[in-house]
Parts: C-alpha cells; structure tokens; sequence
C-alpha cells in the first residue's frame, strides 16, 4: 500500500482529534509523499476535522492557516463549516464564512458551484441580508445563477426571511431547471410570510411532492389560523399521494393541532384510531398532540387516558395535561398534576405557569394565583413574560380587584400589549366597571385604531350602564372612520365528522336558510305548547 493510501485510511478511520494530529505530524514530516499528494491528504484532514462527528472547527482552522496556499477545495471545506457551526441562532452576524471568501478573492481562487451554496446558508442564519444580496450578485458574476444547486440555497436564504419571499419568488420563477427543492423552499417562504393563498397556488401547481411538501403546507395553514383547509389538504394527501407519500408524525401532530382548534372531536378519534392503524409511533410529541386535541374538545377523561398511558412524560407533557385542567376551570386537578410533576423532579417552565395562572383565573383562585406569580420568579427562577402579567391580570380582573390589577400594569418591565389591557377590559364587562373599562377602552382604541373589537366592547359597557346616547356616539364614530366587524359572530359544531359553521351572515353552504328559520318556529311552538302543559298540570 502507498504512502498515500495509508495516510488516507488512517485519516479515515480515526476516532479523535489526538489521532488527528499525529497522522498531521507524520505528514508533515514525511519524504516519500509528492507535494500534490501532500495538497491532497491536508484537504482531506481538513474535511474529517471540520465537517465529520469529530467537528473540532478549532483544530481545522489551525490546519487551515498551517497551509501556505490553500486551494479552492480547502477554502470550501472552511467556509461549509463555518456556515455549518457558526450560524448565529441569536442573530449576531460573525459572517466568519464570508470573510474566508473575501480572502480567497484576493487570494485569485474564482469560487465555484460548491462555494457559495455554504455562504447563502450563513446568510440565511443572520437577520440582516444586505450582505445575502451582495452573494447573490457574485453569483451573477461568476456565472453560476443557472446552477440548481446555488439557485436552491438562494431561494432557501431569501425565504428564511419573510419580508424577501419575493426576492425568492424571483430567482425560482427566472430557474432554467427546478426540483423539489426549488419547490418547497419558496412555498415555505410564503408561508413564514403568513401568504397562505400564494403559498396554497403554488402548491396546487407543483408536481411530485414529498413528504416535506405536505407537512409544511399542512403545518403553515394550522399555524395560519386555517385549520379547516389544513384538514382538506390531509384529506387531499390521502386520496391523491398516500401511496407515493405517507404521512408521518410531523403530519399527524399538526392534523391533532387543527382538530384542537375546530373542537373537531370525531376528527380527533379518527385521526387516533389511524394512528393505531398505520403504526406510526406515539411518542411525546404525538402524545402530548393527543391530550391537547383530546382536552380542547372537551374531553378531559380521555386526555388523562392518553397521558397516564404515555411510557414517558417530559414536562411538555406534564405541561400541556395542566394547560387542559386550566381550559376547563379544574384548579385542584392543575395543581395535584403540578405537585406530581415537581415529585419526579421535572422542572415547570413559562408555559406551565401560563396554564396554572389560567386554571386560578377561570376558578378565581386569587390566592394561588398570587402564589404562582411570585413562584415562578423567586422560587424557579423564570423570567415573567407579558403572558404571565396577562393572565394575572385577568385573574384580578375576574375577582373585581381592579385597582392591584392596574397597579401591577405599573410595574410591567415591558409596554403592556393589547392583551394585558384586554384582560382588564374584560373584567370591567364582567363587573360593569364603566369608570376604569371607558379608560381602558379608550386606550386600546388609540393603541389599535382600526381595530372593531375594542368599539364593540366599549358600547356594550354603555349599553349595559343605560348610556344609550354614548353607544350611538361610538357606533357613529365608527362609521366614520369605516370600522367594521371583519369576522361576523358564528359558532361551529360536529355533525357526524362534519364541522359546521353558523354565522350572522347565513351558512348556505351547509344548510338551507329557509329550513333552519322553519325548524327554530316549529321547536319554539313545541316549546310554548309544553309550557302550557305543565301549567295545566
């Protein structure tokens, strides 16, 4: 066997960065090795001590400023693993990557179709894509905008930022050749921008998706607020692509979010009993899917069913099992479930203490309310988030402590949003508090001017204090500024798997108007005659 050979199945075959630099000593010192070899077997351990399991990025970079004159290869390895490790997740821009690039140009490498691949993917990482489009414009230069490969990471780097999804529409529309790649990259781009009908007409078009197709645009409709069209679309899934693509967890857990959101029972059971069927694992993330969808439908039994039956239980799980009691007002149940969870040691975390506030403010638990609000910051150590100041003040609220609830909004470390102001608001409906809910109310309309809900709310705390005169002068403010109800007031239930939605406006589509005004006369008749009935009894 050759030098060469030799180095390079030790290369290949070691187990630690100490290895490494042995092999690199024996290298370095070794006469029997062309220089072009030698070229070779660097690169080589670069790439093993960069980009393998060993990924010692501290180490390669010391090998790489070893070499005297790197070439295009070893530049590529060190920019794909900067790209890889040094991808910032707090947004902070070390563009450690781009700097290699820059040197390499003044060094005379022209990059090549594997280089900038990485430095798009270091782009997609920072929040700010001035420098993105510089790349983007080197990629012109150097004559690579035709390549798929360079094209795909372009589009991935403008659709990791929503407000660009149109820069991103842009390269894949001018595409010579795409893939499914090119595909999902930009429909996920429009769907992080919350363009769900532009996201939904490409997909219609698309052809051979996979599985990532699916669940993006699955996912991106229940996270959109369109959990309805997000169960057509599995539907779609199963009659058109099941054989070619099945559905997996990713798939499942956002159809359970969807028939959470719809309170779609018999949705729920189905989608369960299809996972028996299928086989598909129920792990945490599944199971914690199941009590969710399980709770939000009302059935509580069935949700504790699935969570006792879980073989492990993380503190999402824990988690979402109290979120449910809190749903439903069951205060004692959220905090035995809590006590049992700090037994086994998990640690609660903010969202736990969001479902234990929500259970002390739907079963006016005050005092634990206050016990938890100060728990979470001195005993466990969790920053409070304006969730957490939001439902607290929802709970003193609900109690008619409004004058603690205004003063702990003083002492927010952050602006209040809408929905610590609401919470309040809410609490002056429920109490008829006309003095605070009028400041309030006021106050939420100067924050969100256009926004109907706070007009609405306003007028039924005059109405509900006989200051008629003051709910016209709203509603005709109203008018003027042309503020309407976006959404009309409706109500949805499941009929035989069917979800039907009743509205202000009429439901032609599921049933004719006609026969539900008929129905409704009829009942309030049979109503009156047993009224009659058991007064003659």
């Amino acid at each position: 066997m050759s030098s060469r050979s030799a180095l390079l199945q030790l290369i290949n075959d070691c187990k630690n960065v100490r290895e490494l630099k042995q092999i690199h000593t024996q290298l370095v010192k070794s006469l029997s090795i062309t220089e072009s070899d030698r070229g070779f077997l660097v690169n080589r351990l670069l790439f093993v001590g960069a980009l393998s399991s060993l990924q010692s990025l501290t180490y390669a970079a010391n090998v790489f400023n070893s070499i005297k004159n790197p070439n295009l290869s070893a530049y590529n390895i060190m920019i794909r693993a900067f790209a890889s490790k040094h991808g910032s997740d707090d947004g902070e821009d070390q563009s450690l990557g781009l700097g290699l690039y820059k040197r390499m140009l003044f060094e005379g490498i022209a990059p090549d179709c594997l280089t900038f691949p990485f430095l798009l993917k270091e782009r997609a990482n920072v929040s700010d894509t001035s420098r993105g489009r510089i790349v983007h414009g080197h990629v012109v230069k150097f004559g690579l905008d035709k390549d798929i490969f360079v094209n795909n990471n372009m589009i991935s780097m403008y659709s990791s930022h929503g407000a660009f999804v149109d820069c991103a529409r842009k390269v894949f529309d001018a595409m010579p050749e795409r893939d499914v790649v090119s595909w999902n990259s930009v429909i996920v781009g429009y769907l992080r921008a919350g363009d769900l009908d532009s996201a939904s007409e490409l997909f219609g078009r698309m052809k051979g998706r996979n599985i990532i197709t699916w669940n993006s645009i699955i996912t991106g409709f229940v996270q959109g607020g369109r959990p309805r069209e997000a169960l057509q679309l599995f539907q779609e899934m199963q009659t058109t692509g099941y054989e070619a693509v099945k559905p997996d967890k990713i798939t499942m857990a956002s159809i359970l979010t969807a028939c959470a959101s719809l309170g779609a029972l018999d949705h729920g059971k189905w989608v369960h009993n299809f996972l028996r069927k299928t086989g598909i694992e129920c792990d945490l993330v599944i199971g914690t899917a199941l009590i969710d969808m399980y709770g939000k439908c009302g059935s509580v039994d069935r949700a504790v069913e699935i969570f006792r039956a879980m073989p492990v239980r993380d503190n999402l799980a824990w988690t979402a099992m109290i979120s449910v009691f809190a749903l439903h007002g069951l205060c004692e149940e959220a905090f035995r479930f809590f006590e049992e969870m700090q037994a086994l040691g998990l640690k609660p975390n903010h969202v736990t203490f969001v479902g234990l506030l929500t259970a002390c403010a739907h079963s006016g638990s005050v005092e634990r309310g206050r016990w938890c609000f100060d728990a979470m910051r001195c005993i466990y150590k969790i920053k409070r988030e304006v969730r957490h100041y939001a439902c607290m003040v929802d709970l003193l609220s609900r109690a008619g402590l409004f004058k603690e609830a205004e003063g702990l909004i003083g002492t927010m470390p952050v602006e209040p949003d809408v929905f610590v102001w609401g919470a309040l608001l809410g609490g002056c409906l429920v109490h008829g508090n006309v003095d605070v809910g009028e400041r309030v109310a006021k106050h939420l309309i100067k924050i969100e001017p256009a926004n109907h809900v706070f007009y609405a709310n306003l007028c039924d705390l005059y109405a509900r204090a006989g200051r008629i005169g003051d709910v016209k002068r709203i509603r005709a403010l109203m008018r003027a500024r042309g503020i309407q109800k976006e959404v009309p007031g409706c109500s949805m239930i499941e009929i035989d798997g069917i979800v039907r939605e009743f509205s202000v406006r009429g439901s032609a589509k599921s049933m004719i108007m006609e026969e539900l005004f008929w129905f409704l006369n009829r009942l309030g008749d049979e109503m009156k005659i047993g009224e009659n009935t058991h007064a003659f009894l």
